[in-house]
């Protein structure tokens, strides 16, 4: 006797009412699905909550994209992504508060953290990653958690998003702070993973903000800081790595950018906290005590080396005439500020 599909009319519809599936048009799951009730009820109401999300929306005009030339396909992509920056306009006053708060616990100490599932959360560990050799941090002081771990940047870990419980274990392990601040990164603002961390970061007082891509989404609203970039339905429905991954990529690049300027790791838009690890960051560093300074080549390279490479006490070095053991403390003094230590060294 062949299998019965299960009765889902019980089930709320999209308008929250009996008789449906919660899917458009009240559609079902085909018989013999496989799945039991409460496995269906989840999986049903699961889609209709997709289904709400402007970044899953289906955009009909576009059924036949697969037919049209590559170039009108490219010209097509490349019109929607030069909506992006206007969305995430729409945010500046947001972001700017989020990054005002997170600067300030940062410089009493705490850490930037960033938990995602998927795209989301590799975008996170790339801009972590990035952080020490621009920025010359601790490589514990921007930490990138994605749902499934280190495996995960490479391969997807099936289910892990779904786990709010994995976000606070993965906390847990980090233990947060009332100055760490804690951003969970979701397109469509629901990854059980990324609320679950917003959730538990603020249980333990820590400052936490919410990213995503879909008005009045559940993460925003669990977090002090919630930020909401709608940039529309995407060219290939619900492939939240195009718009809504570039949209995150921007704003991520403000909260650790700013951060970082805010915290005296730049002097002007120069990289002076540069780390020199290869022979091109090298370069760059010689350059920019140049730049900095106008220096000679030769006075550079008595400054970089009497300042063991590091670019910032070699500026101090030149520019005010202390000699370096002065310059690293007046650093010091100055929590790394280059510019406040310049205007200490000339009082002197």
């Amino acid at each position: 006797m062949p299998p019965t599909s299960p009765d889902t009319s019980a089930l709320p519809n999209a308008a929250g009412l009996p008789g449906g599936s919660g899917l458009p048009g009240g559609s079902r799951l085909p018989a013999g699905s496989g799945l039991p009730g409460a496995a269906l009820a989840n999986h049903l109401a699961v889609r209709a909550e997709l289904e709400s999300l402007t970044t899953e929306a289906f955009r009909p005009e576009l059924a036949d994209i697969d037919q049209l030339p590559t170039l009108d396909i490219a010209k097509l992509m490349n019109t929607e992504d030069a909506g992006v920056p206007t969305a995430v306009a729409a945010q500046l006053p947001l972001i700017a508060a989020a990054i005002d708060a997170i600067a300030e616990r940062m410089g009493r100490g705490g850490r930037l953290i960033y938990a995602g599932a998927g795209t989301a959360g590799r975008l996170g560990v790339l801009d972590a990653s990035e952080c020490p050799p621009t920025f010359n941090t601790a490589p514990t002081r921007v930490v990138g958690l994605i749902a499934g771990g280190r495996e995960a940047m490479v391969t997807s870990i099936e289910g892990a998003e779904d786990s709010a419980d994995l976000a606070r274990t993965d906390l847990d392990a980090l233990t947060l702070t009332p100055d760490d601040t804690v951003v969970g990164v979701s397109a469509s603002g629901r990854t059980p993973y990324a609320v679950g961390a917003v959730e538990h970061a603020r249980a333990a007082d820590a400052l936490t903000v919410g990213l995503s891509c879909n008005a009045a989404s559940a993460l925003a609203a669990a977090a002090d800081h919630g930020i909401e970039i709608v940039v529309g339905p995407e060219l290939v429905t619900g492939s939240t790595r195009l718009k809504a991954g570039t949209a995150q990529k921007l704003v991520l690049n403000m909260l650790s950018t700013i951060t970082m300027i805010r915290l005296g790791k730049t002097y002007g838009n120069l990289m002076v906290d540069v780390r020199a690890t290869n022979d091109k960051l090298r370069a760059r560093s010689h350059r920019i005590v140049a730049l900095a300074t106008g220096a000679t080549d030769d006075e550079i390279e008595t400054a970089l080396t009497a300042s063991n490479g590091q670019v910032k006490n070699a500026i101090l070095t030149i520019l005010s005439g202390v000699d370096a053991p002065t310059a690293t403390r007046l650093l010091t003094e100055n929590e790394g500020h280059l510019r406040a230590a310049l205007a200490a060294a000339m009082s002197r």
